[in-house]
């Protein structure tokens, strides 16, 4: 499954949003949490899993949404699946990486 990644310029370093390819344009709220993806935040460029890794190896933070999105997080080691948030049955998970590996020190 390919991804939705949007590539963002942050304070400390670059941030890397991966969505799931069909939540783009929805909207999920519970109580007072939502994932809003209907936001400009979440648009950006189809990538594949292998192209989304590359990217994260640059990367000082990261966003995942979706079962797809979090499970490749899962699958780098870099989410812990018992620390993942679900709004009405979709998964989030916010990470910030190492800072030695994107240099910010």
């Amino acid at each position: 499954m390919n991804f939705i990644v949007a590539e963002k310029q942050g304070a400390h370093g670059i941030l890397i949003v991966v969505t799931d390819k069909d939540l783009l344009g929805k909207h999920f709220e519970e109580g007072k949490v939502q994932l809003d993806i209907r936001s400009v935040f979440y648009q950006g460029e189809e990538k594949s899993p292998e192209e989304v890794k590359k990217l994260i190896e640059g990367a000082r933070d990261a966003m995942f949404t979706g079962k797809a999105a979090v499970a490749l997080g899962i699958e780098l080691d870099l989410i812990d699946p018992k620390k993942v948030l679900y709004v009405q049955n979709v998964p989030h998970a916010q990470v910030a990486l190492e800072c030695s590996r994107c240099n910010c020190l």
